[in-house]
C-alpha cells in the first residue's frame, strides 16, 4: 500500500545503495566530504545547558573526593590508590561524553532527494523509498527524524540532552562508555563516602577533613545525593542500551512496536557491531579511533565548522 507521497516516492529500503556504505553521485560525494570536515555540534540551548551541568557535577564530585576526603587522610596509600582510580574514571567518563557529544550520530545528508540523486539508483519497477519532508532526505532503513537535530539519523535510539547529541549509528558506543564511566565513579563516590562518614564519626570530626564539620557534612551529603542519582540513572541507562544492542532494536523501534523488516544480528554480532571487532581493550577505550592529526589539519584550514 502507498503512503501520501509526502513521504514515500518508490520502495527501495533495501537497496544496496542506502546501506552505511551509500554511494552518491559526485555531488552528493562532496557534500558527505565536506560534512566528514566538520564538527559536529548541535546548537540547543537546553542541550548545551545539560551538558555543561554534566561537567561541573563531575568536578564537583572530584572536588569533595580529592580535597575533602583524600588529600586529609593520614593514609597515603589509600589516598593514592583512590585518587588515581577516581580521576582515571572521571577522565575516562568526559572523554566519553565528549566523544558522545561531536561524534556524528549517523545523520542523513540534507536534501538528497533530487531527481539527479533518484535517476543515480537505477531503481526496479514497483520499488518504493522513503522521502523524510521535514529535511528533505531518502530515509534509509531504521532511520528516524529528530526534530532537536532537525536531521533523520541512522539508527536512532534517542535524543539525550545530558549528551546534547543523538545517539544513533555511529556514536551509541561512546554514550554507552560514558553511562557505564559514570555510574562506576557514582558507585566510588558513594563508597568514599561511607567510609570517609565512618572515619569522621569513629574519630575527631575537625581531624578528618580540613573543612569544618559542618561544611564537610553539607558537601559530602550533596556528593551522596549526587552519586545515588547518577548511579540509578546510568546503570538503568547503560542496561537498556546493552539490551538493545543485544536484541538489534532501538528504542525508538521499541516504543513504537515496530515489526523488523531487516535481518536482526546475533547477540554477540551486535555487540561487535556497535564497539567494533573483537573483544578488547579497544571495546571500553573512548580515544579509540581518535585522530590528533586530522583536528590539527582542520585548524590550519581555518577552524572547525560546526555542522548542525
Amino acid at each position: 500500500t502507498m503512503q501520501s507521497s509526502g513521504h514515500r516516492f518508490r520502495d527501495v529500503e533495501h537497496h544496496p545503495l542506502l546501506a552505511d556504505n551509500d554511494s552518491y553521485d559526485s555531488s552528493s560525494s562532496s557534500s558527505e566530504a565536506d560534512m566528514a570536515e566538520r564538527v559536529w555540534f548541535i546548537r540547543d540551548g537546553c542541550g548545551m545547558v545539560c551538558a555543561v551541568m554534566t561537567w561541573l557535577l563531575v568536578v564537583y564530585a572530584d572536588f569533595v573526593v580529592t580535597f575533602v576526603m583524600l588529600l586529609p587522610s593520614k593514609d597515603f596509600w589509600y589516598s593514592v590508590i583512590n585518587g588515581v582510580l577516581f580521576n582515571c574514571l572521571a577522565v575516562l567518563a568526559l572523554s566519553s561524553h565528549l566523544r558522545t557529544m561531536l561524534t556524528d550520530p549517523g545523520a542523513v545528508p540534507k536534501g538528497n532527494a533530487t531527481k539527479e540523486y533518484m535517476d543515480n539508483l537505477q531503481l526496479k519497477p514497483g520499488e518504493v523509498i522513503y522521502k523524510c519532508p521535514k529535511c528533505c532526505s531518502i530515509k534509509p532503513e531504521r532511520a528516524h527524524h529528530c526534530s532537536i537535530c532537525k536531521r533523520c539519523i541512522r539508527k536512532m535510539d534517542h535524543h539525550c540532552p545530558w549528551v546534547n547529541n543523538c545517539v544513533g549509528e555511529k556514536n551509541q558506543r561512546f554514550f554507552v562508555l560514558f553511562t557505564m564511566y559514570i555510574a562506576l565513579i557514582s558507585a566510588h563516590a558513594l563508597v568514599l563516602c561511607g567510609f570517609q562518614f565512618f572515619s569522621c564519626v569513629r574519630g575527631q570530626w575537625t581531624e578528618c577533613s580540613d573543612f569544618s564539620p559542618p561544611v564537610t557534612v553539607i558537601l559530602m551529603i550533596f556528593l551522596c545525593l549526587e552519586g545515588f542519582l547518577f548511579l540509578t540513572f546510568t546503570a538503568v541507562m547503560f542496561g537498556t542500551q546493552i539490551h538493545s544492542i543485544c536484541n538489534d532494536e532501538t528504542e525508538i523501534e521499541r516504543l513504537k512496536s515496530e515489526k523488523p523488516t531487516w535481518e536482526r544480528r546475533l547477540r554477540w554480532e551486535g555487540m561487535k557491531s556497535v564497539f567494533g571487532g573483537q573483544p578488547s581493550l579497544l571495546w571500553i577505550n573512548p580515544f579509540a579511533g581518535f585522530r590528533i592529526r586530522r583536528l590539527l589539519l582542520r585548524g590550519k584550514k581555518g577552524g572547525p565548522e560546526f555542522s548542525v
